[in-house]
């Protein structure tokens, strides 16, 4: 019985911390290619600056989504 409960104790941290590394490390990388296409399209329109800033602002919902799924994890 009490091998049960120690690698619940290692396994429910490491699921919350995979769920919020993955989530960070996604937005990361899409961040990088919209802001990457976001830069070159202000160069020739700079009127477009709302719209990039609201593309660039998309991909933070899947860190607030896996900060909610730690959460659940962790408080479970």
């Amino acid at each position: 019985m009490e091998g049960i409960i120690a690698w619940e104790k290692i396994l429910v941290p490491f699921a919350a911390a995979l769920a919020m590394g993955l989530s960070a490390l996604a937005t990361a990388w899409a961040q990088s290619k919209i802001g990457a296409a976001g830069a070159g399209a202000l160069a020739e329109k700079p009127e477009l600056t709302a719209t990039i800033i609201i593309l660039v602002a998309i991909p933070e919902t899947m860190v607030i989504l896996g900060f909610v799924i730690a959460a659940m994890i962790l408080l479970k």
